[in-house]
């Protein structure tokens, strides 16, 4: 299987490229990778997963990608929880609708405090995609 995303070196900040068969598997492979980036220390005395589901509308493919990802950042802080898991209801050129899946965390070993626009790229190679996203850290 080939590798979902890979951490890419800056200095001061986390810059990732994530790759998928497709802009959904894209858009769910940095979802992956920012919360695994957090370092998260998840709280096993609550049972079960939380269900949030999100809803994102754009004007361009750019801003869909960076929205979704500082819905899901912007949830993380406030419920203090994690997402590995997300179902897309629709995902479609500038809008998605998502059930995200997600457990109790403790603290984090990294925060993370915005997903930017610097240096970000979309982009198809052939039949794979990939981006390359930094976050402020």
């Amino acid at each position: 299987m080939k590798k979902k995303f890979e951490i890419l070196e800056h200095r001061g900040d986390l810059k990732i490229k994530a790759f998928g068969r497709s802009l959904k598997e894209v858009f769910e492979n940095l979802m992956i990778a920012m919360v695994e980036s957090m370092m998260p220390e998840v709280d096993f005395s609550f049972k079960g997963t939380f269900r949030r589901k999100i809803k994102i509308k754009s004007f361009d493919l750019d801003s869909l990608l960076i929205d979704f990802l500082n819905e899901i950042l912007y949830l993380i802080e406030v419920n203090k929880e994690i997402y590995k898991k997300i179902e897309f209801l629709k995902f479609e050129k500038f809008e998605i609708e998502a059930v995200l899946y997600g457990k109790k965390v403790k603290r984090f070993g990294l925060g993370i405090k915005a997903v930017t626009y610097h240096d970000l790229e979309i982009k198809k190679i052939k039949n794979d995609w990939y981006a390359i996203v930094l976050f402020d850290i």
